[in-house]
Formats: C-alpha cells, sequence, structure tokens
C-alpha cells in the first residue's frame, strides 16, 4: 500500500475524461494531480445536450460499438471494462440520479448539466486527487518515459501522465488542440483533424432569408444525389441559420457524412411528417376553401411558420396573387411534393471549432487498447476525445470519455 501511495500522477485537463481518470486513480491510492487551463472543470461538460447532459446512451456493449464509426473496435476493451450500465450506475452512486428519455439517452433527472460537473468535481476532489489551475506546455520525457509535464506557471513531476485535452472544437471551453501537440512531442501520429456533430452549410440564398426559423417535429432525411438513397433519417428538431442549417438533427447528420463535397449531397426536410400525401392534400382543398377569396400567399398562416411561407411559394412557381378558389389540383399536388420534400442543397461543414466532437486525433496503433498507455513513450496515456476515435451523437462521445478515462486512470495507478 506504501508504494501505491507514493505514485505520483499527473492528469492533463479536467474535462470528462480527465474527471474520471483522476478520480479513478486517485481512488486507487495513487498521489494524482489535475491540471485544467480554465478556472473552473467541466466546461465543455455544462454546455452538453443543451445544458442538460446527455451524460451517456443507456445501451449494450454491440449497440454502443456499432455507434462509433470511427475506430470503434479499439474502445472493446474500454467499453467492457467500464460498460454503460456501470456508468449509470457510477452517477447514481455519487449522488445524480438519472433518466433515460428516447434513443436510450440518459440525462440526469434534474435536467441540469452542472450536478454531473459538480458531482465530478467532488469524486476527483473526495478521493484525494488535487485540481490545479495552471496550462500544460511541454511533456518531459527521460529514456522514452514520461516524467512530468512543464506548465506555464509550474512544473509537475510524475511517474506517469495521462493527456486528456480534448479536441479542438468549443475552443472557448479550453479544447484548443493542447493534447495534439503534447503527443506530437512525444512522437505520436495525429490523424488529420476534421468536424463532427457540426452544423451544415448551404449555398441556398433561402436559408439566410429563413435565418432563426426553428422547425419542429419534423423529418429529414440527407441524400446523396450520386447513389439517390438517403444516408442518414430522423425525426426531431432543426434551425436554419445565415450559413445554412443547425439543430439535434442536423448535427447527428454531419457525423454521417464523412467527405461532404459540394453538389453531392441534399437535406430533405418533410415538413408535415404527420401527414401522407392524400391527408395532406384534404387539408390544402380544406385551407384553400377556408380562404377562397384571398391570394394563395395570404392563405398560408395556419399550415406553415411565417417565415417559410415565401420560400415555399417560390418553389412551387404558383402567383402569390393568385386566388385560393383557382388552385388546380395539379397545383395542390405540386405543392404536397414541396411540403414533403422541402430541399437544400449542401455545400459543406462549418468549421472544426463550431463542431462538439473532433473526428481524428492520436493515432489508434500507438496506443494499447487494453490499458489506454502509449506504445512509444512508458507511462503515457491517453484518454476521451484527443484518441481518434468519436461517435454519432446520443451520449456516445461522453462514454468514450468515461470508459477511456476509467482505463486509463486504473492503469496509471498500477503501474
Amino acid at each position: 500500500m506504501t508504494a501505491m501511495l507514493s505514485k505520483k500522477i499527473v492528469v492533463i485537463g479536467a474535462g470528462a475524461a480527465g474527471m474520471m481518470a483522476a478520480g479513478t486513480a486517485a481512488s486507487l491510492g495513487a498521489s494524482v494531480t489535475l491540471i485544467e487551463k480554465n478556472a473552473r472543470v467541466g466546461r465543455k461538460l455544462m454546455i452538453t445536450g443543451k445544458g442538460r447532459c446527455n451524460v451517456l446512451n443507456n445501451c449494450d456493449v454491440p449497440a454502443f460499438i456499432a455507434n462509433v464509426p470511427v475506430n470503434g473496435r479499439f474502445l472493446y476493451s474500454a467499453i467492457n471494462r467500464f460498460t454503460p450500465a456501470d456508468t449509470y450506475e457510477f452517477f447514481e452512486s455519487i449522488g445524480v440520479p438519472l433518466k433515460t428519455e428516447r434513443g436510450n439517452r440518459s440525462y440526469p433527472q434534474s435536467d441540469k448539466a452542472v450536478d454531473i460537473v459538480d458531482a465530478m468535481r467532488r469524486f476527483v476532489l473526495d478521493s484525494g486527487a488535487k485540481i490545479v489551475t495552471d496550462t500544460a506546455r511541454e511533456l518531459l520525457l527521460e529514456n522514452n518515459e514520461a516524467v512530468g509535464v512543464k506548465c506555464e506557471q509550474n512544473t509537475y513531476y510524475a511517474d506517469s501522465v495521462i493527456i486528456c485535452c480534448g479536441g479542438k472544437s468549443y475552443p472557448l471551453t479550453g479544447s484548443t488542440g493542447d493534447g495534439y501537440l503534447l503527443a506530437e512531442q512525444a512522437g505520436h501520429t495525429v490523424t488529420e483533424l476534421s468536424p463532427s456533430l457540426v452544423p451544415l452549410e448551404s449555398p441556398d440564398p433561402e436559408c439566410k432569408s429563413m435565418q432563426g426559423l426553428s422547425l419542429r417535429n419534423v423529418a429529414l432525411s440527407i441524400i446523396d444525389k450520386q447513389s439517390k438513397k438517403a444516408v442518414y433519417s430522423d425525426f426531431g428538431e432543426m434551425l436554419f441559420t445565415h450559413f445554412g442549417i443547425s439543430g439535434p438533427m442536423v448535427l447527428s447528420a454531419s457525423s454521417h457524412l464523412r467527405k461532404l463535397e459540394a453538389g453531392r449531397y441534399l437535406a430533405s426536410i418533410d415538413l408535415k411528417p404527420a401527414l401522407n400525401a392524400e391527408q395532406l392534400d384534404k387539408r390544402l382543398q380544406k385551407d384553400f376553401a377556408e380562404n377562397s377569396n384571398r391570394d394563395v400567399s395570404n392563405s398560408f398562416a395556419k399550415l406553415l411558420p411565417r417565415k417559410i411561407i415565401v420560400p415555399v411559394l417560390k418553389r412551387w412557381g404558383v402567383p402569390f396573387d393568385k386566388k385560393c378558389r383557382s388552385i388546380t389540383r395539379e397545383e395542390r399536388r405540386a405543392l404536397c411534393e414541396i411540403l414533403k420534400s422541402f430541399t437544400v442543397e449542401l455545400s459543406g461543414f462549418r468549421p472544426i471549432e463550431e463542431a462538439i466532437v473532433t473526428s481524428g486525433g492520436v493515432k489508434i496503433s500507438e496506443i494499447n487498447p487494453k490499458t489506454m498507455e502509449s506504445k512509444l513513450i512508458s507511462g503515457l496515456f491517453f484518454a476521451g476525445e484527443v484518441i481518434d476515435v468519436d461517435a454519432y451523437t446520443g451520449g456516445f462521445n461522453l462514454q468514450i470519455a468515461w470508459s477511456t478515462g476509467r482505463l486509463a486512470g486504473e492503469n496509471a495507478a498500477a503501474l
């Protein structure tokens, strides 16, 4: 036990993975210093799930692996060592009751991300780890071993170092790519970085005219124009912006698009998914009958949000001042098609700084998947988003942080 107490570990980054690694290692008897550049821990955790924190996806291991399109098999040891069920039980044990909603997404019952952050901070401190505010600048290496970290204010010597600095997305939360620089100092390869879970850009000028319009209870499909097939479909919320489209469904869709070539993909929005074509036609007949003497441009107030009326009318091609009583069956059918498939051309991703997750990172072939230790430098570990693994939205990316952080913390303390 004395040897365990003398083991010194430095963890860089007090996000989800870092706090899990630090608390785990300290609870096993190691002397742990958790270095965080921000005055507060868990800055990125605070804004996940619109401030509610989708802390995990309450699924089994095969379903989890299936939702990690980038290097999912690398996580097999980590996820089996600390499963979603284990994570659920862990949070309840540290005083955060959870609940599971649609798509197996689990949240704190309070719907407050701050409860997760506060509980993790308590877990770190109650386990005996120390949190210091400083910025890591350089790994200290001797004879292919990690022996500490040089920071802006102090130098911290250690037997093991765990890098948990996150990616390059949301730089205001502290994710500015520091972990990649530290990894490269140690001779590690960092794969190409790209945004994942990110808004999508469109050349369609109508997006700007609809800026700020939030659509609820609509269906979205992303169509590959080459194969004529949908690569992603979902039902829920989305948002028009000055640059294109955003919102929960769009962020999810982006992680299914590895490369977004301009002109290849199309977003198709079903504005009335609860109605089939026949039901929608009857609804239009009713609306036009009630507004028989009015211009068609003044007859959509009950059918559509105000900001999308003009874009729909433009695509329909019927004169704005045509009377509702004069609308033909063919014109109604054409309108139905537009309402069931309002299309938006896609041209690219927003910058990586606006992404929720960074795709790419430290090359997995250079990390031992059973321990999270570097294969190049003894005593150097990685956890969380800094590794080249990323998942779909729905709590899977945070589960990666919890599981890899747990595994890194256990093995750093056990050396």
